[in-house]
């Protein structure tokens, strides 16, 4: 039985107004909201039966032209189109996958972006590397121990996180988001399991939106931080993914030129060069940073 697919498209049927799709809405008629499985098929033209057997994850061998007729009817966008065809027909994989490594290569490019931070994901939001910059405004994900490093446990687990993001919800979502469009792409990865069941455990927010089958594919967009030494950024994020190994992401912040998020970047930088590029006290840091901002 394909879950995958039985909750995806329950969750976006569900998601789904008839207004949205052009079908009276009477009042008293409806019991649950969303639209009822015979108003899927009516809008996609298939059998009840068989958007019925579909919608239950039965092994049908449903067709890219349904699988465009379901992402029509059900209002998706293109990264839940995406998600929809790869969990419709997911592929076998016959060998665990080999662990991630970073090349040297790779690992000094990072370094060398000295004014922005930069962050390389990988599995699952694993933490491959970090340059000085990401370490500063995050955290030192390479002093943690190794199955701490990884984002979607900083964003729930870590006390922090919530200080750190500004719309922490809305980041949070999108992570989880994040882990259930990777989820589709391996549904066999163990970890992933592991992963997923110790934050469904340990939080709650998590357990409530993982249920929600929302996507989402980190690719661009703003975020509003709040750091403890230099106060509030506001970033930009573009997502790269290397050509040899489509499961890596390197994540680039920037700052608006001339902004005061360009300033406060700057005085992380100092900040993170005595503090964490040496072994300077951390509170005389602080208090060095204090004096640039007044100067």
């Amino acid at each position: 039985m394909n879950t995958d697919l039985r909750e995806f498209l329950r969750s976006r049927r569900a998601r789904v107004t008839p207004e949205e799709v052009g079908l009276p809405n009477l009042p008293g008629t409806r019991r649950v909201p969303g639209l009822r499985r015979e108003e899927v098929a009516q809008l996609a033209g298939v059998s009840v039966d068989y958007y019925v057997r579909l919608e239950r994850g039965k092994n049908v061998n449903v067709s890219e032209s349904v699988l465009d007729a379901l992402a029509r009817a059900l209002l998706l966008n293109e990264t839940e189109r995406t998600y929809l065809y790869t969990v419709a027909k997911p592929t076998r994989r016959t060998r665990p996958m080999p662990p991630q490594r970073v090349r040297q290569g790779l690992r000094l490019a990072l370094e060398s972006m000295s004014d922005i931070p930069v962050m390389l994901l990988g599995r699952r939001m694993d933490v491959l590397a970090t340059n000085l910059l990401a370490r500063a405004l995050y955290k030192d994900f390479d002093a943690a121990p190794p199955h701490e490093r990884n984002i979607a446990r900083y964003m729930f687990l870590d006390p922090a996180a919530r200080e750190v993001y500004v719309d922490w919800a809305d980041g949070a979502r999108n992570a989880v988001a994040g882990l259930q469009f990777y989820a589709g792409q391996h549904p066999h990865d163990p970890e992933l399991a592991k992963l997923v069941g110790e934050l469904s455990v340990r939080d709650a927010d998590f357990r409530r939106w993982w249920a929600d089958h929302d996507v989402f594919r980190h690719g661009h967009g703003t975020k509003r931080l709040h750091h403890p030494v230099v106060g509030e950024l506001t970033v930009f994020y573009e997502s790269l993914i290397p050509r040899d190994d489509p499961d890596m992401m390197i994540a680039m912040h920037t700052v608006e030129p001339g902004s005061p998020s360009e300033q406060s970047m700057r005085l992380l930088a100092s900040w993170a060069a005595s503090a964490m590029g040496s072994n300077v006290d951390a509170e005389q840091s602080v208090d060095g940073v204090s004096e640039l901002r007044g100067s």
